[in-house]
């Protein structure tokens, strides 16, 4: 579909510009003249560089589509028609990928597609579980609430998200910091100092003698180590990005001292809380479950969620894979067994959401303490080393002349 750039006045006499979707530029007209603007310019942008750029840097966030579902939901329940709403919608969106996506969606729905069709179209923008829990909206004539609720539990994700990323930056910094600070000490510092050590013609220290070493071939074989650091990087990456890779990688994080439970925790918070929000919007347990296996984002846990998919299938119970599993805290599957028993599934997931979230919270807050004391003990060994390799034979230099 053809997208415009727009520039126009609007009803208080002020300049206003934007990205329109239509059909044709008579379409484009009718529909900025709807909004009562004048002096109308269009250009067409749809194959523009900037317009691809623009979508190329500014990619649909989290965020973007937790305030879309938000102001939809409003608008829905204030019983605006469902392509009026998306119009708006799309028009109070800054994201422009997500504008002109919304602005296809509303054209598609008018000519006759559900919201559901039209959103399965764009994976990349709404993910299966988003998908799935609109399409029950739309079911249950409870289109409204659900997109308000998954409004709430993407926000909670995302927002437990944030402080994980926001935990990491300061350790992140450091060791960047550190490696930097390393590789300028080794190539422009040591080997002034190490150049006088030399002039005295004595023995020096073992520890000297490795750190001039070291610094010696990564001036000489810095190239060597550069081609060392890409070729390796795109080894890993290649790597990954197979089956067995994902695997061992995904299996390792888990096995890991201190972030193992933390990210272990993250997964199952991952788990109950897309669970519950399915559950709520009416998706059946196993098509819940199928949903989730794509998007809990562990190949340990999508193997597990499968198993209890096709126990749950096979008239099983949802609990027995996860009970015979060491991956999954015995209290989940011991609560899934009381949501089955009471019907009351969702509220144990909701239960079981916050518990954890909340562990999580706490294991942050742990570990941003632990870490502090650690650096600057990585910190005062590195300074230790350097002393002892290069400070030291300096000052007992200075003390035999």
């Amino acid at each position: 579909m053809p997208i415009y750039r727009y520039d126009a006045i609007n009803a208080q006499g002020k300049k206003v510009n934007g990205l329109l979707n239509a059909y044709n530029r008579r379409a484009a007209n009718e529909r900025l003249e709807e909004l009562t603007l004048t002096d109308i310019s269009l250009k067409d942008k749809t194959d523009s560089l900037e317009l691809k750029l623009t979508t190329f840097f500014q990619p649909v966030k989290t965020r973007d589509l937790v305030v879309f579902s938000r102001q939809f939901s409003v608008m829905i329940s204030a019983n605006l028609a469902l392509v009026q709403s998306l119009r708006i919608a799309a028009e109070q969106t800054t994201n422009v990928s997500l504008k002109m996506n919304i602005s296809e969606i509303a054209y598609e729905v008018e000519g006759g597609s559900t919201l559901s069709a039209a959103m399965i179209k764009r994976p990349k923008i709404f993910t299966a579980f988003y998908t799935n829990v609109v399409k029950s909206g739309e079911t249950s004539g409870r289109l409204d609430e659900v997109l308000n609720y998954l409004a709430d539990e993407m926000e909670k994700d995302y927002d437990m998200t944030s402080k994980i990323k926001g935990a990491m930056i300061y350790p992140a910094f450091v060791l960047v910091g550190l490696v930097a600070v390393g590789i300028l000490m080794m190539v422009v510092v040591v080997p002034q100092l190490t150049s006088i050590l030399k002039e005295t013609g004595g023995t020096l220290p073992l520890s000297t003698r490795i750190v001039m070493a070291i610094s010696s071939f990564m001036i000489a074989y810095w190239w060597l180590l550069v081609i060392l650091l890409i070729v390796t990087a795109i080894l890993i990456r290649v790597f990954l990005n197979t089956e067995a890779g994902k695997r061992v990688f995904d299996l390792i994080k888990l096995k890991l001292p201190v972030f193992g439970n933390l990210f272990q925790l993250i997964y199952i918070v991952r788990f109950t809380r897309s669970m519950n929000t399915l559950i709520v919007g009416g998706v059946t347990i196993s098509k819940s479950l199928e949903v989730v296996a794509g998007v809990v984002g562990n190949t340990v846990y999508k193997d597990l969620i499968d198993k209890s998919r096709r126990s749950v299938e096979e008239g099983g119970s949802l609990a027995k894979v996860f009970l015979a599993s060491d991956t999954v805290p015995k209290m989940v599957p011991q609560m899934i067994v009381v949501g089955e028993k009471t019907g009351k599934l969702d509220l144990v997931f909701r239960k079981v959401t916050d518990f954890y979230a909340r562990e999580i919270q706490n294991i942050l807050a742990n570990l941003v303490a632990l870490l502090e004391p650690s650096i600057m003990v990585v910190m005062g060994v590195a300074v230790g080393v350097m002393v002892a390799a290069i400070i030291m034979p300096m000052y007992n230099l200075a003390g035999q002349i």
